[in-house]
């Protein structure tokens, strides 16, 4: 039986992908969980998997084209299913990012004279450069004019590689690569990420109650700790970092008291049966909150492991996040201790149940056995959902995970 592929969404804000790139080609095998194609949301590349089984027998949608969620880019299925007549209309006016203006009109003609030069096709000159919607947000804050940018991407299409290797000119490099400040109160525009980010942020705090528990965490057993291990494994190339014990600390919390990683629904709670902690990354275009999947079954090490390519990928280094890992968060993570914050609170992903946020492991007087001593301590901020527990219970789930991290031995078992 033939089964549609549709635009998927990566997100409860997103209404809408770009094909970037199809892995598989038509007439290729295609199992359940196989990447297929690489779709660039708002804020980032996807690998999209397969939930049907059989042959690639049609793409619908090329590369470069931007399509609403649900529209269907293809077609799985046996040698002899027939494909739908609806199959040749099935992208009917879709949104092309790689789209180009309607050529202009052929003057009329006039004396011979010395040839003009070909007109630029610009932004400015009523022409559309073909590039994905990451490429041109980059180039907008770097001040680059993105007609100037060679595209090596389908049929010429400008990617957002191209832009950051973009070299620019003597003439554009003895600006500055960057528009003038601009102070006097002009508007704006807000990039295509930003506009997502702002809508999953206002859709949190306006549907899920938040509330904060704050907990002070003694890190000098867990410092100690951490630099221990990283001598007995540093032949092995490995080296386990502050946020990787923050991570095993979560988990085996949440492993504890399991209502934290469920997600209200209306007269329930939904159970999940993994734990996917998300972990908050800043790139310079924004912030996403890809998750690590399954990690109550990862040692510290392989969380360490996990987390570094996870971040590698999110940055465009050796791959693309999956749609698992961008979609089935059960529980948050956050870290601004790399900027020397001391505490903070963060937002909720939607539907998670909480999210803990950390700051910087300082240097502090403490009092130990009636004396003041110099300490190690960490602050750790846990935002929850109300309608999932309540404050004594956030408080205990906290309490655990300071016990985690105070006593590090708990974080190998």
């Amino acid at each position: 039986m033939i089964s549609e592929v549709t635009m998927p969404s990566m997100g409860a804000d997103m209404t809408e992908g770009t094909i970037a790139k199809w892995l598989k080609a038509e007439g290729d095998g295609v199992s359940r969980g196989d990447k297929i194609a690489e779709i660039e949301t708002d804020k980032t590349v996807v690998e999209m998997e397969a939930y049907a089984e059989g042959l690639l027998r049609k793409i619908v949608v090329p590369e470069g084209t931007m399509v609403e969620v649900g529209t269907i880019i293809a077609f799985i299925g046996d040698a002899a299913d027939e494909i739908p007549e609806a199959a040749a209309t099935a992208s009917e006016a879709p949104k092309a990012e790689a789209a180009v203006a309607p050529a202009a009109p052929t003057p009329a003609p006039v004396q011979q004279a010395d040839p003009a030069p070909a007109p630029v096709e610009t932004p400015a000159s009523g022409g559309r450069v073909k590039a994905s919607p990451i490429a041109r947000k980059i180039a907008e804050e770097k001040g680059i004019d993105i007609s100037a940018v060679p595209g090596t991407g389908p049929g010429g299409r400008i990617t957002k590689s191209d832009v950051d290797n973009f070299t620019p000119s003597p003439v554009f490099a003895a600006s500055g690569g960057r528009t003038a400040v601009v102070t006097d109160g002009s508007d704006t525009p807000l990039s295509s990420m930003r506009q997502a980010i702002a809508r999953v942020t206002v859709k949190s705090k306006t549907e899920a109650p938040h509330y904060y528990v704050t907990h002070e965490v003694n890190m000098g057993p867990a410092m100690t700790f951490r630099a221990q291990l990283n001598e007995a494994i540093v032949d092995d190339g490995d080296r386990v970092s502050v946020n990787d014990m923050v991570l095993k600390a979560v988990t085996a919390a949440l492993l504890k008291y399991p209502k934290w990683n469920s997600s209200f629904d209306g007269d329930k709670l939904i159970g999940h049966s993994d734990i996917n902690l998300g972990v908050a990354i800043a790139l310079e275009e924004g912030l996403i909150v890809p998750a690590v999947i399954g990690i109550q079954n990862m040692s510290l090490i392989e969380i360490s492991r996990a987390v570094r390519d996870m971040g590698k990928r999110a940055r465009g280094e050796g791959g693309s996040l999956t749609q698992s890992e961008m979609t089935q968060g059960t529980f948050g993570t956050s870290n601004l201790g790399m900027f020397g914050t001391d505490t903070f609170a963060a937002i909720i992903v939607p539907s998670n149940a909480g999210i803990i946020a950390v700051g910087a492991v300082k240097e502090v007087p403490v009092v130990k056995d009636g004396q003041i001593v110099v300490g190690k301590v960490m602050k750790a901020t846990i935002s929850a959902d109300h309608r999932v527990g309540d404050g004594a219970e956030a408080a205990i789930i906290m309490g655990e995970f300071q016990k985690n991290l105070e006593n590090p031995a708990r974080l190998m078992l």
